[in-house]
This record gives C-alpha cells, structure tokens and sequence, in this order.
C-alpha cells in the first residue's frame, strides 16, 4: 500500500496515513473517476470495512478526502452504525484525524488559512466550499472546462453527462440554470467545471 500511495498524496504525509491505516479490517481501494463523488467509505457483509477513491484526485484533494473516509470508518468504530453519515460524531473525528496533516509541510501556504476555516465545521463534500474547491482546482491538470461562474448570463453550457444548460442568475451562492431541453431549473455551485458550448 506504500508504494501505491506514494504516488497520490503528499510525500510527507505517507507515514502518518500509512499509521491511520493499520487496521486489518480495512481495504482500500483506488478507482478510476467517477463524476458523483471522490470517494466513499462502506462496512462490508464479511466485517472488513472498504474505502475507495478517485485516482484523478490532485495530492491534497486526494489526502483530504482520504482523511474525510477513514474519519466514516474511526466514527463507525467508535460510535456504531447508528450515527448520521456526516454527523457530529463525523465531523469531530473528522477535525481529530486531519489536523496532524494541517501544516506546510504537507499543503501549500496559500490552502491552509482556508483548510483552518472549512474544518472548523467541515461539510459532507469539500466541493461545497466555494473558496476551498476552487483553491484545490489549481492543483488539477489542466482541462478545457471553464467553472459556472465564468459563463456568461444567458449562455449555453454541457455537463458531463451530455445534458445542455442555459446559464441564469445567481441566488446567495449558487446559480441558477435551465436544462434547455426539459426547462427544468437546476442550482449549480459556482465551482461546478462544465464545458461551454459556443
């Protein structure tokens, strides 16, 4: 497992993940990329415990939602099965399990002021911190996507999955869009990647 996740997240936080993850009762597992989510955390029938997530992740989203896994597995551990997925029982294993990983030697300066803020009440997705999710994204291989934000009112944009879009306006945070072939209203978040259709 060293080997392996060596080449995904940070050098100098392997030997403190690998120490989070000497439980013989828990896999992991890397998955090619799935659009829905970065990773997930399940108990399996057999009483071993399996997290995987996305190969794709930058070094710092993928140590984060690494953390944000074994943090499911530690509360399921320690509280039962009964507790809420991102409860607080979650949230405070959660902020316990990261907070060793919170210095530059293992994320840039320029993350950290916002990783302190967001693990102050950290949420189910880091995607759902605007400022958090797009300060990670520069950490991405390039792509041609273009964020929500930066679609002009009124333009035409498509999602991964093929469905177009008309860009609306935006509420508090999010913006809303129409599904240009049913009508329907969606609310995106600002960091959302779509491609722009010209």
């Amino acid at each position: 497992m060293q080997n392996t996740l060596q080449d995904y997240i940070p050098k100098l936080s392997v030997s403190k993940v690998l120490e989070l993850l000497e439980h013989e009762h828990l896999v992991v597992k890397i998955k090619r990329e799935r659009k829905t989510r970065h990773g997930d955390y399940k108990p399996l029938a057999n009483g071993k415990h399996q997290i995987t997530i996305n190969s794709n992740l930058n070094p710092y989203r993928f140590l984060i939602t690494l953390i944000h896994e074994v943090a499911h597995f530690e509360a399921f551990r320690t509280y039962g099965p009964t507790i809420k997925p991102h409860g607080l029982e979650w949230k405070r294993t959660f902020q316990h399990l990261i907070l060793p990983f919170l210095n530059p030697e293992v994320f840039p300066n320029d993350l950290l002021p916002l990783l302190a803020k967001h693990f102050k009440n950290p949420k189910a997705s880091s995607d759902t911190d605007a400022k958090l999710a797009l300060a990670l994204k520069q950490f991405d291989e390039p792509n041609n996507k273009t964020y929500i934000f930066e679609v002009p009112l009124g333009s035409h944009f498509k999602l991964y999955n093929g469905k177009v879009f008309k860009r609306g306006n935006k509420r508090v945070k999010r913006y809303e869009c129409a599904e240009v072939k049913t009508g329907r209203l969606y609310l995106f978040n600002p960091n959302v990647e779509v491609e722009l259709i010209n």
